[in-house]
């Protein structure tokens, strides 16, 4: 990488850290905390308080998107993380659940990463963007394992509250590493309209990866109902399990390397699938756990392959979405992109959460391993990409 490509992913991954941190930060505490408020008590509105961050930033990220790609990619990004402090300074003032569950929607409509995304993707050449893209990919479960770690701690130094408080400061911080850190943006390109929709949605190629998107994180999400159950049925108190999540996600970070290998080597194609069958098989492993009597040690084995996969994906998703998108519609198609990646989030708890209390853990992995098998069928006829050749075939 270039000095300015080094500059461009360590200021806008610094970004997409803090978003992520917003959306993971307070679900390890939440459930608990959050029924002190009057109305807490009802289970529904608790969940929808939990999970209203996922919807409206998924609902946001495209226009967000397509607004950059016409008003710039800057001006955007301030403007959603003054929006996502706000909501944050509204959440940490909150003395009741509604009051949190609209502080909470406000911060997740400072939807800002298809914008990061877009930028970061304008900021660097193709054979460095998978590299690129793996450093914003990473982050997604760092900050989620992080979360599991610290967030206990912090709410017993500075509140539930104070967590927000916490949040909402650091995006201010954040505005300042926009203006004056981060590169500023290439010219758009002359002569080409902007950020149409129309031509994203038509693009065959680019709806592909958005529907592997959207089942990637839903799949991520609804294991996460089942998972610390099995850890607690295989003798880990629910206080300890960030001593198991905690190494899993650092050694599964090792894999990232092999996969930046592998694509200087002109086989992304096979990390790609490989990563989306790895997945698969920790559904068919999960679904074993969950008949019997949980093994930790077979789950700690099932979440170390689940995140080599998973942090492989995040970093291949978008750099082939933005190496298919031309400059001019990147906005719009990574706005389509972190729309349906947020949606995936929020539909994944929502319905993992049904699936569980219906039919029970077995069935929900048993969902979960069959949507990775349609996902990786969808993927085969992906041709092995090449730098500035579509990627997959229309």
């Amino acid at each position: 990488m270039t000095p300015t490509e080094r500059r461009a992913s360590a200021s806008l991954g610094g970004i997409f850290a803090l978003r992520m941190l917003g959306l993971f930060l307070v679900l390890p505490v939440f459930a608990l905390e959050a029924r002190r408020y009057p109305g807490g008590e009802d289970p529904l509105w608790l969940g929808l308080a939990m999970g209203i961050y996922g919807l409206t930033q998924g609902l946001l990220q495209l226009p967000f998107g397509m607004a950059s790609d016409r008003f710039g990619r800057k001006r955007v990004i301030v403007l959603g993380l003054i929006v996502f402090a706000l909501g944050s300074f509204w959440a940490a003032a909150a003395t009741d659940l509604m009051h949190l569950l609209l502080g909470r929607s406000l911060q997740g409509a400072g939807a800002v990463s298809a914008a990061v995304t877009a930028m970061l993707a304008d900021l660097t050449r193709d054979e460095v963007r998978t590299r690129a893209m793996a450093w914003l990919g990473s982050t997604i479960a760092t900050m989620f394992a992080l979360s599991l770690v610290v967030a206990p701690v912090l709410t017993v130094w500075i509140g539930f509250s104070g967590l927000f408080w916490l949040t909402g400061a650091l995006a201010l911080l954040g505005v300042g590493v926009v203006i004056w850190w981060v590169p500023p943006a290439p010219p758009p390109a002359t002569g080409e309209v902007r950020g149409r929709l129309t031509d994203v949605l038509a693009h065959a190629d680019l709806m592909r990866l958005n529907l592997g998107v959207f089942v990637l994180h839903a799949v991520q999400l609804a294991m996460w109902v089942a998972v610390p159950s099995l850890l607690v049925q295989a003798g880990l108190n629910k206080s300890l399990h960030w001593q198991l999540y905690l190494p899993v996600v650092v050694l599964s970070l090792l894999f990232l390397g092999v996969v930046l290998a592998m694509e200087r080597r002109g086989h992304l194609k096979k990390m790609f699938l490989l990563s989306i069958g790895l997945i698969a098989v920790v559904q068919v492993g999960l679904l074993v756990q969950s008949l019997g009597t949980p093994s930790l040690g077979g789950l700690a084995v099932m979440l170390l392959v689940f995140f080599c996969g998973f942090n492989a994906l995040e970093a291949t998703l978008p750099s082939l979405a933005s190496l298919i998108a031309p400059q001019a519609m990147r906005g719009a198609a990574l706005g389509v992109y972190n729309t349906v990646q947020s949606l995936g989030f929020f539909v994944g708890g929502l319905v993992g959460g049904w699936v569980v209390k219906s039919w029970g853990s077995p069935v929900l992995f048993l969902s979960c391993g069959v949507a990775m098998l349609l996902w990786l069928l969808l993927a085969l006829p992906m041709r092995n990409p090449v730098r500035g050749v579509p990627v997959v075939e229309t």
